[in-house]
């Protein structure tokens, strides 16, 4: 079933939807609409972080960096949560790299108003430490997935992740992006992809895959997407 089109707002972000109305009106000024590209770099590792980021439509991918050059994806983030939990967590840097994974919208927050609002407690607090958890378990749970399960299960995996924090049925990404996502050769992606498309699960044609048959994606994927997913909705609903 597709899914349809809902204009950018603040609120469709889903940490942002669930403050009590006194909350959100206190940090709506401080909110900025920002349009990011497809690769955007928010930051590299190491690097000083200024804003934190609450997507609504795009979806920022964290990567782990090796000092030859070699990438894997950690973590996934869309309009569940937020990019930047170092800066509520004691700390300015990170080691890991964000990249824009799909282009679309998000809403930044300057570090000291991020940090100010933090320090009041209250339901703002809460979410975002509930959602760190989450992101926590989304981390280690790619990390066994990764070295455990074959590609086309870590494929199957990183599509349904993406497909819940997207309006549409359809993802712009090259087999060589995935690869990189996923840490894995791009013969590899490309192999798993066309066993997907020829069970007429997916549709892949110049950098578009479209999801034709979710329920059966569903039932190909390992146990991973179903412990990330549940301990989200445990701790956020």
């Amino acid at each position: 079933m597709s899914k349809s089109h809902i204009p950018h707002k603040p609120r469709k972000n889903g940490l942002l939807a669930k403050l009590p109305l006194v909350e959100y009106e206190r940090i709506l000024p401080h909110l900025e609409p920002i349009g990011f590209k497809l690769g955007k770099v928010i930051y590299e590792s190491g690097e000083q972080i200024n804003h934190i980021y609450f997507p609504t439509t795009s979806i920022i991918s964290l990567l782990y960096v090796t000092e030859n050059g070699a990438s894997t994806e950690i973590g996934i983030i869309g309009n569940e949560g937020l990019v930047g939990i170092a800066l509520f967590l004691g700390g300015a840097t990170t080691p890991n790299r964000a990249v824009v994974q799909s282009a679309g919208i998000a809403f930044k927050m300057k570090a000291q108003v991020l940090q100010l609002e933090f320090a009041r407690g209250g339901t703002f607090q809460r979410l975002l430490l509930h959602y760190t958890q989450a992101l926590i378990t989304q981390i280690s749970q790619t990390a066994v997935c990764n070295r455990l399960h074959s590609i086309e299960q870590q494929l199957c995996r990183w599509l349904l992740l993406s497909h819940d924090r997207l309006e549409t049925d359809e993802l712009i990404m090259t087999h060589e992006l995935i690869a990189n996502m996923l840490g894995v050769r791009r013969e590899g992606v490309t192999l798993a992809a066309r066993h997907l498309q020829t069970k007429v699960l997916i549709s892949y044609a110049h950098g578009h895959i479209k999801i034709l048959d979710r329920g059966s994606l569903e039932g190909e994927v390992c146990e991973c997407y179903k412990v990330v997913k549940d301990e989200y909705e445990r701790l956020l609903g």
